[in-house]
């Protein structure tokens, strides 16, 4: 890992002293372009050619039948197929927290009845490629069921045989999938952005994904064809805080552990002795020479791996907040104490026993999460991106008399004589 030593910088000058996290360059936001213009032109033909491009398959349909899914999940396991079942039950319930009833709200003869209505029809796309994320397909399908959504649609990366994997297949048949597609990349977003002859177009995507992915999502909704969340949801970051109270393993293994993921990600340690900075990378050293990931957690360090070191818990908290990670874990007590003045992470973990794993599968709150500096403003997948809030507006005639001088003053305030005419004739005696 790369040293850092921050001790003694003021607050104002973190930012400009720290590497950032890397803008989008031209390259993939053309590519992206050049496939998604495709996909619209070509439907099908051009899925199924970029399929075979980056993928290494070509196939006639994209379609997983549905006895597909039922056959994984028996397939799976009892071991897996318990361990989806809990993590479903676990990310249904905490998501459930999250439905706002109808509310109603009175003033001066104005009743507003305001409630949420979700989307027709969602895609969900999960990663493939360097790894299998049943856990992501639970995590955003789920919570697309809880939103109330009646279809629910997924794309995955094929393997080199044609197929998805069996585990991803046996959790989408937990989470009650409605279609699953073999299909990934930039292509799989225009798809269901778009629509094609095997995929009907959706109102909403979600999902993680790579920079082409991430900037798909963008560029498709920049367009007004379906919503995305505010969130850059691509390469895994993690900011974890620790000194000598928490065993550099502890430290070390959850650094590993975002970047086996691969490339492009963020791997931080924060920490105010450079004895601890020295144990933890000593000890990463040897987790990762037994990794059966070691190129991909190499990939993500020699890239994006800092070791830094603060004046104190306070000043790497000050570092955290300037990343704005996608997961932060405060593993020591000082770090605990500090808590309160976090303001920007996808995810916080607090403890020794605060391990970023335990939020990947089973703890409730989405996966999904902010990266790329992006959670200085956005945050997890809720079933408020799968949802419209929406309102019904009702006016009593004494209401009307309340408030049409006010709208008629506004109205002319801003050069709309139209506007104010609309609520003067309605009290003109008649």
């Amino acid at each position: 890992m790369q040293r850092l030593d921050v001790r003694g910088v003021p607050s104002g000058g973190l930012r400009s002293l720290l590497p950032q996290a890397g803008t989008v360059g031209e390259g993939p936001v053309a590519a992206v372009r050049e496939i998604l213009a495709d996909v619209e032109a070509r439907g099908d033909d051009a899925v199924r050619d970029y399929t075979e491009r980056f993928d290494g398959v070509r196939t006639d349909s994209f379609r997983v039948p549905q006895a597909e899914l039922d056959a994984a999940l028996v397939e799976v396991g009892d071991d897996v197929r318990a361990a989806l079942t809990e993590a479903a039950e676990s990310i249904r319930a905490f998501h459930a927290t999250q439905r706002r009833p109808e509310h109603v709200h009175e003033r001066g003869g104005v009743r507003v009845r305001a409630w949420t209505e979700p989307v027709a029809r969602a895609g969900c796309y999960v990663p493939g490629g360097r790894a299998r994320y049943p856990s992501t397909v639970l995590m955003t399908a789920i919570p697309a069921r809880v939103a109330g959504v009646a279809e629910v649609v997924l794309c995955v990366p094929p393997d080199r045989s044609g197929r998805v994997p069996t585990v991803t297949l046996a959790a989408a048949a937990v989470a009650g999938v409605d279609e699953v597609y073999a299909i990934g990349g930039a292509q799989a977003i225009g798809a269901m952005a778009f629509g094609t002859a095997s995929v009907r177009p959706v109102d909403v995507i979600v999902g993680p994904g790579n920079v082409y992915v991430a900037v798909a999502k963008r560029e498709v909704s920049g367009r007004g064809l379906v919503g995305v969340p505010s969130a850059f949801a691509g390469p895994s970051e993690v900011v974890v805080v620790a000194d000598e109270t928490v065993p550099a393993e502890f430290a070390a293994i959850d650094l590993i552990v975002q970047s086996e993921h691969g490339p492009d990600g963020l791997a931080w340690l924060l920490c105010w002795s450079p004895a601890v900075a020295d144990a933890v990378e000593a000890a990463m050293r040897r987790l990762v020479e037994e990794a059966p990931r070691k190129a991909e957690i190499l990939a993500t360090l020699d890239h994006s791996g800092f070791a830094v070191v603060c004046d104190d818990a306070a000043q790497a908290i000050e570092v955290a907040n300037v990343l704005a990670p996608e997961h932060l874990e405060l593993l020591c007590d000082a770090a605990v104490a500090e808590v309160g003045r976090v303001r920007n992470a996808g995810a916080v973990f607090l403890g020794r026993n605060g391990a970023a794993s335990i939020g990947d599968y089973l703890a409730g709150p989405n996966h999904t999460l902010p990266t790329s500096g992006t959670a200085r403003f956005a945050s997890a997948l809720t079933i408020d991106d799968f949802s419209k809030h929406m309102h019904l507006v009702e006016v009593s005639d004494e209401g009307l008399a309340r408030v049409a001088p006010h709208v008629a003053a506004l109205a002319r305030a801003e050069g709309f004589d139209a506007h104010a005419r609309s609520v003067e004739m309605r009290t003109a005696p008649r």
